[in-house]
């Protein structure tokens, strides 16, 4: 039941990464934004999300993830229906940095929560599929329910869903979850340390989502991506240097935890450049409206569900994490070509169809063991502020692929149509090029799973679960 309250403050949380996406073109007509305004419903989420993470799992280190937890949810659910009931460019866009902080604080500690309530591999492991196919399908999921709530009733219900989910949340996480025992702050709290990395990593992701409108080479943008370094820069001078730091740097001796969280983040800066890129092609080279978009993307989430469902765990438990890694990133790379072969004139099905299916085969073969990788040697004293380091790497590294790949394809798909190719071919040869580039980046992520991720690292952690599950069968 625990694991059930979390899945809900996370739904809530995916939901929102993708439901207004669908919902920009009423939003922008009823509340009067500009074209250069409306990038900031999406943005201004981002920046709240992305600078909270590693602080919130921090915090909740200290003081306990549930009550950590439980302020996210509420802040969440506060600013959502405050958002719904938005009459004006300003408001809205200040409720959705809210619900990002909102957001960032849940998230933060959410994979801790699951670490320290599953002690048990089997259980954990299956804890850890079914909030997989949470994030995953969480954002098929937006964009389906995005479609429909706007088609049938208002963008304002897009924000009001999540009152009844953010109420049953608190109730039931004030009553399920258990309350880790935190040093607490009497020892001093990293004050400097935690404005530092906070405003590091919030100056990091306005550069990068505000890079597309400025210029990768603009002052703009490499001023604040500049700042954005020295700040980290400083906080980790003076977290070497404190007895009572907000990060202890020896989690970043983590070789586990360091090269997993790098490998998800380009995991998910393909998964996203696939979604959001994908999105755009069935709407403006295929003619779908934002309902049968949700729908085309259906099978992928339909076959994370599968793999959660525990087939992942029970590969898992044979053949190991790595193992188990390595073939799905190999199964998300096919998926990506597939797209990426595909003109304008390919039918949906088989053609899509396949792709959409591997690649969520390929997602429900990766999550599962990333999460375990990534957690597997960090001790349960740290628990929170490794799942910020993971969340963080997570969001900033897609992020910044994302506008990259954003970009790249604008770029190319403009050249095209400058040299006289068909507009619709341009559009096509745009996207097909970002998923060429998303495949390198799942590739980039394999390439740490045979390198950093080696026996070395990982041998002891396959070895540990096999060991440990095959005790648990002999006892049961």
């Amino acid at each position: 039941m625990a694991l059930v309250v979390v899945c809900f403050g996370q739904l809530m949380i995916m939901l929102d990464s993708t439901i207004v996406n669908v919902a920009l073109p009423s939003i922008q007509v009823d509340l009067g934004f500009n074209e250069a305004n409306l990038t900031w419903v999406v943005n201004a989420y981002l920046i709240g999300y992305g600078g909270f993470l590693m602080l919130a799992g921090r915090v909740g280190d200290l003081i306990g993830r549930r009550k950590v937890f439980l302020a996210g949810v509420f802040l969440f659910t506060i600013a959502s229906v405050g958002s719904g009931f938005a009459q004006g460019p300003d408001h809205l866009i200040i409720g959705r940095f809210l619900q990002g902080l909102g957001a960032s604080i849940s998230a933060g500690v959410i994979i801790a929560i699951i670490v320290t309530e599953f002690q048990r591999p089997a259980e954990r492991a299956q804890a850890m599929s079914v909030f997989t196919l949470v994030i995953a399908g969480g954002g098929s999921l937006g964009l389906l329910a995005g479609g429909f709530i706007t088609q049938w009733l208002t963008w304002h219900w897009i924000f009001f869903i999540n009152l009844p989910i953010g109420v049953a949340t608190l109730v039931l996480g004030a009553w399920l979850i258990e309350e880790n025992e935190g040093p607490g702050l009497s020892r001093g709290v990293d004050v400097p340390g935690a404005i530092l990395i906070t405003s590091g990593l919030m100056l990091g992701v306005y550069a990068i989502v505000t890079a597309a409108s400025q210029g990768w080479t603009s002052i703009h943008t490499l001023g604040f991506g500049g700042a954005a370094i020295a700040l980290v820069g400083v906080f980790l001078a003076l977290e070497s240097r404190l007895a009572n730091p907000l990060m202890p740097l020896r989690v970043l001796g983590i070789r586990s935890l360091v090269g997993a969280s790098a490998a998800r983040a380009l995991l998910f800066t393909g998964l996203s450049t696939n979604f959001f890129m994908g999105a755009l092609y069935l709407q403006h080279v295929r003619g779908y409206n934002a309902f049968e978009t949700g729908l085309a993307f259906l099978p992928t989430t339909l076959m994370i569900g599968v793999m959660s469902s525990g087939v992942a765990a029970r590969l898992m438990s044979r053949v190991g994490p790595r193992s188990l890694l390595a073939v799905g990133l190999l199964t998300i790379i096919a998926a990506l070509a597939l797209l990426a072969s595909g003109g304008p004139g390919v039918t949906y099905a088989p053609w899509l169809l396949t792709a959409y299916v591997l690649l969520g085969a390929g997602g429900g073969m990766s999550f599962l063991p990333l999460l375990t990788i990534t957690m597997a040697d960090v001790p349960i004293a740290d628990s929170g502020l490794a799942s910020g380091i993971s969340n963080v790497t997570m969001q900033v590294g897609a992020s910044l692929g994302l506008a990259a790949m954003a970009a790249i394809s604008t770029g190319y798909t403009n050249s095209l149509v400058a040299q006289g190719t068909p507009v619709l071919t341009a559009v096509a040869g745009g996207y097909q090029l970002a998923y060429v580039l998303a495949a390198a980046c799942v590739a980039a992520g394999l390439g740490i799973v045979f390198t950093v991720l080696r026996p070395s690292a990982a041998r002891r952690t396959e070895m540990s679960l096999n060991e440990r599950e095959s005790t648990e069968v002999e006892a049961a």
